[in-house]
């Protein structure tokens, strides 16, 4: 067995900390968005989150959301890079030129202060945050004020990982958040990308315009394709999978009711579990065109542009935090 620890470290030239729960081990990096560097099983020489000893740190820094575990806020695309919500209109860069699109929102690369860490009763944590003020750039585009908060823990459980926006202002805050996650591939050492399989419980497809990935406001019946998913058929990487958009159900796990997405490598029988709480509606599935060692299986509060389409919020998944409430999402990632 491991130990249990929560402890400041220095990781390719940046301040992180590492956390040690047992057989499971972890890196988080603050100041690169509360990013999850690292995610491994020790005991069962797995590493789940894609990691490599021989990357730059500035090569994650470039792209945060091509490593690890992080926060999207807000949300993948925005058309014309606006947000409507029941208030305001407001109005984000193009950094998707080419589609004329807002894409990714501004959370994956700030800076977030560490409030506390600890390590008893088998779990170790982290606690942080980042207060969005007129301190940050992009308060001109969207001037509403608030501070998310992040816990990150380990336990037997696996990782936990749990965003809680806090609206800090007089507006309403449009709640439209993911995690850009990426999943090593293979998860397993010594294993080979041909033998991993996911399983990803979904009951009907977004249907989006395939020049701009933005949804239409349709929904499809799953067909043969998307069936691969929802049967644990599909195989995640060494083909192109992008854009990928569908609505969240349930499934089970080992007999148990579960509401997640299981990865599976054929060869060990060893599997990775991503559990999503009830908050997260959708998925969206991307691997970069499939030859990159990593896959990303993104959990949405709701689907892309949803502020903006012309659909119930029951639909859509889009909410708003009134002025001093606040709003939790939750995810665990572990194996099995």
């Amino acid at each position: 067995m491991g130990e249990l620890f929560a402890r400041e470290t220095n990781h390719k030239g940046i301040t992180a900390v590492e956390l040690e729960s047992g057989r499971y081990y972890a890196i988080v990096a603050p100041t690169i968005g509360n990013n999850v560097l690292r995610l491994r099983d020790n005991e069962k020489n797995m590493e789940v989150l894609r990691y490599k000893d021989e990357a730059d740190i500035s090569e994650i820094v470039k792209s945060p959301y091509l490593w690890g575990l992080q926060p999207l806020y807000p949300q993948n695309r925005f058309e014309d890079g606006i947000i409507k919500t029941s208030d305001a209109v407001y109005k984000f860069p193009l950094n998707e030129a080419n589609n004329n699109n807002h894409i990714h929102g501004f959370i994956h690369n700030r800076v977030f202060t560490v409030k506390d860490m600890g390590a008893s009763d088998g779990v170790a944590f982290v606690d942080t945050e980042y207060t969005y003020d007129e301190n940050d750039y992009f308060y001109n585009c969207m001037p509403v004020k608030f501070r998310l908060e992040i816990k990150t823990s380990l336990s037997e459980n696996g990782l936990t990982y749990t965003m809680t926006f806090f609206n800090l202002s007089d507006k309403v805050l449009p709640i439209s958040a993911a995690a850009h996650t990426a999943i090593n591939a293979p998860f397993v050492d010594g294993a080979r990308q041909e033998d991993m399989l996911i399983e990803l419980p979904v009951s009907e497809r977004v249907v989006a315009d395939e020049k701009r990935w933005l949804p239409t406001g349709e929904f499809a019946p799953l067909n043969d394709y998307d069936l691969l998913y929802k049967n644990g058929k599909m195989r995640p990487v060494l083909r192109d999978i992008n854009n990928n958009h569908y609505r969240a159900a349930e499934t089970t796990l080992d007999g148990k009711p579960f509401r997640g997405s299981v990865f599976t490598d054929t060869a060990s029988g060893k599997r990775v579990g991503y559990e999503i709480d009830e908050n997260f509606k959708f998925w969206i599935l991307w691997n970069q065109g499939g030859f990159n060692g990593f896959f990303c299986p993104e959990p949405l509060s709701a689907i892309i542009n949803a502020p903006n389409i012309p659909l119930p919020r029951e639909q859509t998944g889009y909410h708003e935090v009134l002025p001093g409430e606040s709003h939790s999402l939750t995810q665990r990632i572990f194996t099995c």
